[in-house]
């Protein structure tokens, strides 16, 4: 007697959230595998920016990996942004020279406190395997800075072409690199998060060149991240996974034709040799 393994079929389901944390309504989308045993791991992904699911074909890749056999059975909460975004998104405590940032602390509470339990009584399998946050641009800010603080819920980070520029003063005001706030945050932590980092960078993000070295800030700044880390004791390859595309940009479809290789980073579907 054979059984028939079906591929998971990924299903997207719509649900508003009524958050204390922010004092809102928060819209999310949930893409469960369907046809799933019972007895898998299963993954959990959160996800800035979800109302660019659309956009980013992300219903579309998660099918597409399974068919291939390319990842292992993944949950994605894709968070849709509110008309604060600005202000939720950022680093927790530390807003930047504009004020920027400000409910970036509530934000976290909203993201630990309330999303993650409601997550796990939404799926009816138990979420046991790896757990990890991305995000796109300034959303991708606030992952890292939220799962650098609480690793204690997250496995790894995706950053795609992360706001890590964001800083304390204005060019115009004698800003040096040691006004960038996320860089601050890294080197001032005593402790060294369990976690595991992917960061992407596209060669066209843009154009600025602050201290005019020919290499863009989104780089630098990206590349200067990655050396406060190593100073933490993280190791490349093992923790940290660097991918720059040529000719990426800072919009919506670069981060799309990335998202696979992250994916497949986080969740890759591990091979067993035969004897």
């Amino acid at each position: 007697m054979y059984t028939v393994m079906l591929l998971p079929e990924v299903v997207k389901t719509e649900h508003i959230l009524k958050s204390v944390c922010l004092k809102r309504e928060v819209a999310l989308e949930i893409f469960i595998p369907e046809n799933l045993l019972g007895n898998e791991q299963l993954n959990l992904l959160l996800l800035n920016d979800g109302q660019d699911t659309g956009a980013l074909q992300l219903q579309e890749t998660l099918n597409r990996l399974y068919r291939n056999f390319k990842m292992e059975p993944l949950v994605v909460v894709a968070i849709k942004a509110g008309t604060e975004r600005l202000q939720e998104y950022g680093v927790a405590g530390m807003p930047d020279f504009l004020g920027r940032g400000s409910k970036a602390g509530a934000y976290t509470d909203f993201i630990i406190k309330e999303l993650v339990p409601f997550v796990q009584t939404e799926v009816e399998l138990p979420i046991n395997g790896k757990r990890a946050f991305a995000g796109f641009s300034l959303g991708g800010l606030s992952a890292f800075d939220i799962a650098w603080n609480n690793d204690n819920y997250f496995d790894a980070v995706g950053v795609f072409s992360g706001s890590f520029w964001w800083r304390k003063k204005d060019l115009k005001e004698g800003y040096t690199d040691n006004d960038r706030i996320l860089h601050q945050s890294i080197a001032e932590t005593i402790a060294k998060p369990e976690l595991k980092f992917w960061l992407m960078t596209g060669t066209e993000d843009e154009q600025a060149d602050r201290n005019r070295n020919f290499i863009i800030d989104s780089i630098d700044d990206t590349i200067d991240v990655i050396k406060e880390l190593l100073k933490k004791g993280y190791e490349r390859p093992h923790d940290i996974c660097y991918y720059e595309m040529v000719g990426g940009k800072h919009e919506v479809p670069t981060w799309a034709k990335a998202m696979p290789a992250f994916l497949c980073w986080a969740f890759g579907r591990k091979i067993t040799p035969i004897d």
